[in-house]
């Protein structure tokens, strides 16, 4: 065996062995003890985190971070990686923020002047954008800590209502628009939950009386299953989709679920949802606007309901100078004028004019000094006249 193929294997015996002699060692790989030291010095300088301990228990030991030996690349994986360490920049927050960059500077340097030159003309030419986040999460790393060795966490959680403390076992982390997320149990609702990890102000593993959960079974791809209580207290919804409400809903990682197409393009939204997710749904169905009709269930529609009178109620008090909005909406849907901008609305409302037929006795001259209307809707004017065999009254420069 050559030297730098037993360097290698040693590497990885280390690796694995964590704690371990020199006459160990030397015995396995057939070489004398001195041989094996000078091994040793070698990985050292390598840059693995060996430590001695001297007496009669002593050897060696590899501390917590391990060096994992070469791996060759090709020119494309290399760069693929680069890029995908690269596009994590865009993050405030990372559960390995620093071992990223580390990791993106140490294939940048090795990598030869020409792979390095076609990496810095792709930097401007390809990118993986996410949306810029405010909101710092600085306990990613003891969330998926938690996650990966199944312990229980006491967090400080600031909910939409109050901030309180709460025991958790997550499941893992994941982010969704520049957004980290947390699923985990959590003891106060005897259920799965998913908490925003920015609102997380502080995590620590819970004490030895918290005996955590079996969920090594349980992951980031099958937890919703788990919602056992959610789906029992779940409300069917159904809403039927335009072609722009398919586009709309398929940016939704959520709808991945529930949405179903046509070849035409339009499609619908089948499914459960949570009773606790009803005002969500309740505000996201009203923001589609005109590009949904929700058929069921009662209680979305009732909540949408409720919602649309706050939003009345907020926005249809008092409009410019005071006037009532919604008893000047009701007006102007009382007349019969076609459908016009609000200056020429507002133009015929104040020059006292309620009534289409009213306008038979004024001119085009006349309606156009009026402040706020324009060609355009005295064109819509002489239209809907003509529709009913009325036409303006004729003044001296009329046509």
């Amino acid at each position: 065996m050559s030297k730098s193929q037993r360097l290698l294997e040693l590497l990885m015996a280390v690796n694995r062995k964590r704690s371990f002699t020199v006459g160990e060692l030397a015995r396995e790989f057939g070489v004398s003890q001195r041989t094996m030291l000078r091994d040793l010095q070698e990985l050292s300088e390598w840059g693995v985190p060996l430590y001695s301990e001297v007496g009669p228990h002593g050897g060696y030991r590899v501390l917590k971070e391990r060096i994992l030996p070469p791996i060759a690349f090709s020119e494309e994986e290399a760069v693929a990686i680069f890029f995908a360490i690269h596009a994590l920049r865009h993050y405030s927050s990372l559960p390995f923020a620093a071992e990223a960059a580390s990791a993106v500077s140490k294939f940048y340097a090795c990598m030869p002047p020409d792979v390095r030159e076609r990496i810095d003309q792709m930097r401007n030419r390809v990118d993986f954008v996410t949306p810029k986040r405010q909101a710092e999460s600085p306990y990613l790393s003891i969330l998926l800590e938690a996650a990966v060795e199944q312990k229980v966490l006491v967090i400080e959680y600031e909910s939409r209502e109050r901030r309180s403390s709460r025991h958790i076992q997550p499941i893992g982390i994941y982010t969704r628009n520049g957004l980290w997320y947390c699923p985990a149990y959590c003891w106060q609702n005897e259920d799965y939950r998913v908490f925003r990890c920015d609102r997380i102000h502080a995590a620590a593993f819970a004490g030895a009386e918290w005996e955590p959960l079996d969920l090594r079974d349980v992951h980031l791809a099958n937890r919703k299953s788990q919602r056992v209580i959610a789906e029992q207290e779940g409300s069917p919804v159904y809403a039927e989709l335009t072609r722009a409400g398919v586009q709309m809903c398929e940016v939704e990682a959520w709808a991945a679920s529930l949405l179903h197409t046509r070849p035409d393009g339009t499609g619908w939204l089948a499914g459960s949802i949570a009773e606790g997710d009803l005002d969500y749904f309740a505000k996201y169905f009203i923001g589609l606007g005109l590009e949904v009709t929700v058929l069921c269930s009662p209680e979305l529609l009732a909540s949408m309901k409720r919602y649309l009178a706050e939003l009345t109620g907020k926005y249809g008090e008092k409009a410019e100078g005071g006037t009532d909005l919604t008893n000047r909406k009701q007006n102007e849907t009382a007349t019969d004028f076609p459908k016009l901008a609000k200056p020429a609305l507002r133009a015929l409302a104040q020059a006292g004019y309620e009534r289409l037929e009213q306008l038979t006795a004024v001119s085009e001259t006349e309606l156009l000094k009026l402040h706020g209307m324009g060609p355009k809707a005295v064109e819509q004017l002489r239209d809907a006249l003509a529709a009913k065999g009325l036409s303006f009254a004729r003044g001296t420069d009329s046509q």
